[in-house]
């Protein structure tokens, strides 16, 4: 299961943010995921309470932002939603797809006290 050790990646940002902004505690955790990805958002929220133990971020609250996966067509030059990396395009059904977001993952937000 790697969204554990991304789960502590998290961590690990948010204890380097505690450091230089100088806050005590995280109250809640915004963590955006991206369709394409490859990280399961329910696997994130189950590692969560576990690896934030012991931590400023313990008792937190884990919000998930689900991000879509967008491509560019370059043969109808269009942008267009996708769930895969190899989808084909909605419009005119060309593979031809460079995938411009929802490929990664991001501590989007944290509020502290």
């Amino acid at each position: 299961m790697h969204e554990m050790s991304l789960m502590q990646d998290v961590l690990e940002i948010i204890e380097d943010a505690a450091r230089e902004k100088k806050f005590g505690r995280v109250k809640t955790v915004w963590l955006e995921i991206g369709a394409l990805s490859g990280v399961d958002p329910q696997a994130m929220s189950f590692c969560f309470d576990a690896v934030m133990q012991g931590s400023v971020a313990s008792g937190a609250i884990l919000e998930i932002l689900h991000k879509p996966g967008l491509a560019w067509c370059m043969k109808c030059g269009k942008q267009v939603e996708i769930s895969a990396r190899f989808d084909a395009c909605e419009l005119c059904g060309s593979f031809e797809l460079q995938v411009t977001g929802g490929g990664g993952m991001r501590v989007k937000e944290l509020e502290v006290e």
